[in-house]
């Protein structure tokens, strides 16, 4: 009897740490993609006086202010299955600081890709103009639902995002001395890369804010001291995703009756 316990104890010793233990992955960041892509500010097209815009980068919300007036954003999400045939495309969802009015952004989310025709799901963070970072702790499925912040503390921001469905989280504190805070927003982007705008993955309906996914106080903004929902502050700007070519590539929705939830639909070329 004691041989054989020795020789299970001998077996155990020389199986790889994962065999012996189930552990959940520890929530870690890696640089991604060797930075091809990025998620930056938006690209303008046109701006109109009842605060509907194009964009040829983002689809979604975005609320302005004065220089320093907002220190936090929140932002729930359900990560949409994309539907991929061939080649390789891109869509991310986050919600951030910056970026509207601004050459920085604050912000986190889960891309849903295409690589090659394969699907692809996974979180990420970046405080641009400084590289994005996988968050490859946090494993990434259709279905789940997100739940993210952005704050600003003096002197610097801490991003967090939580996948509740599987109770994963990861946060990251870092500084962006030239960041304005004059913008917050929740969008559906296609990112970018050294040769331009990434083509856009085929994701369906994003959906968010917490008349879907049931995230109390998302989608919230801070705001000189005051916490409320997307469509309880003035200016807000309904963004709208088209191509190059003028093409609708993303249409957000209006937002819910209490100013929280909305979804963006990916539109077919």
């Amino acid at each position: 009897m004691l041989l054989d316990r020795l020789t299970v104890l001998a077996a155990l010793a020389i199986l790889p740490a994962a065999a012996q233990v189930s552990r959940s992955p520890v929530p870690t960041d890696i640089t991604t993609e060797g930075l091809s892509r990025r998620h930056a500010p938006i690209r303008v097209v046109e701006e109109h006086d009842d605060g509907t815009v194009t964009s040829d980068n983002w689809s979604g919300y975005a609320l302005t202010g004065a220089a320093g007036s907002f220190t936090e954003a929140e932002g729930s999400w359900i990560v949409p299955a994309v539907t991929c045939s061939s080649g390789t495309q891109y869509a991310a969802f986050w919600v951030g600081i910056d970026g509207y009015t601004s050459k920085t952004v604050e912000q986190t989310g889960t891309d849903s890709d295409c690589s090659k025709g394969v699907p692809s799901y996974y979180a990420w963070y970046e405080f641009f103009p400084e590289p994005s970072f996988i968050v490859s702790g946090l494993q990434i499925s259709p279905g789940d639902r997100i739940a993210a912040t952005v704050r600003y503390d003096d002197p610097g921001f801490t991003i967090t995002i939580k996948d509740e469905t599987t109770g994963q989280s990861f946060s990251k504190s870092g500084r962006v001395p030239s960041a304005m805070r004059k913008s917050v927003e929740w969008v559906a982007e296609a990112p970018t890369s050294t040769t331009g705008i990434e083509p856009l993955a085929d994701f369906g309906t994003v959906l968010f804010g917490g008349d879907s996914t049931g995230i109390a106080a998302t989608c919230d903004a801070t705001m000189d001291g005051q916490t409320g929902p997307i469509g309880s502050f003035p200016n807000i700007f309904q963004i709208t995703m088209v191509s190059l070519t003028g093409a609708t590539e993303s249409v957000p929705s209006a937002l819910s009756s209490d100013g929280s939830s909305f979804s963006a639909m990916w539109v077919s070329k």
